[in-house]
């Protein structure tokens, strides 16, 4: 309803590059300041579960560090990331994007996953003024022991449900 899903082979690593694309109701900067490295992400995103700038090289530049929830009643264990992030403009809107770095320990009861380049385009609808359509392109990487299918699985439900969050939170 609020996303539709697609994935293909990726060229990156043996599992698929996702593509998720929606229309938003809001304006551009709004919506990717809630996607990007910041405070909003952990007040909506209910699959992260900590955020940390590690590192900041410019106001739209930094390495960051987060987790994620276990899924599907936790055959997937928590993971850890460490992407570096960018956000610029990109035509008549804006790019996040981000790949994963070989950064730090491994905290215990994690699993480091692994950010292929990925990222979230967000351009304006030009016959439809407060609206935005956010298209994300997405290859990660679980790691672990992990059966393909509890992964596609994963991955198809969390870029659904990451679109209705983000509509939710947009809206209050």
């Amino acid at each position: 309803k609020d996303a539709t899903v697609w994935r293909k082979p990726s060229e990156e690593f043996s599992g698929y590059l996702y593509k998720a694309q929606g229309v938003v109701e809001d304006v551009t900067n709004r919506i990717v300041d809630h996607i990007r490295p910041g405070p909003y992400r952990l007040d909506w995103d209910s699959l992260m579960t900590s955020m940390d700038i590690m590192e900041t090289f410019e106001e739209n530049c930094c390495v960051m560090r987060y987790t994620t929830a276990g899924q599907l009643w936790n055959i997937i264990a928590p993971r850890e990331f460490v992407d570096f992030s960018y956000t610029t403009s990109y035509e008549d809107g804006l790019l996040t994007c981000g790949i994963s770095l070989d950064y730090g320990e491994v905290r215990p009861n994690f699993v480091r996953g692994f950010n292929h380049p990925c990222g979230w385009f967000c351009v304006p609808l030009k016959d439809s003024p407060g609206h935005s359509l956010l298209t994300g392109y997405i290859q990660t990487e679980l790691r672990g022991m992990l059966p393909q299918s509890a992964v596609d699985t994963a991955m198809s439900s969390t870029l659904a449900n990451f679109y209705s969050d983000l509509k939710k939170a947009l809206r209050t």
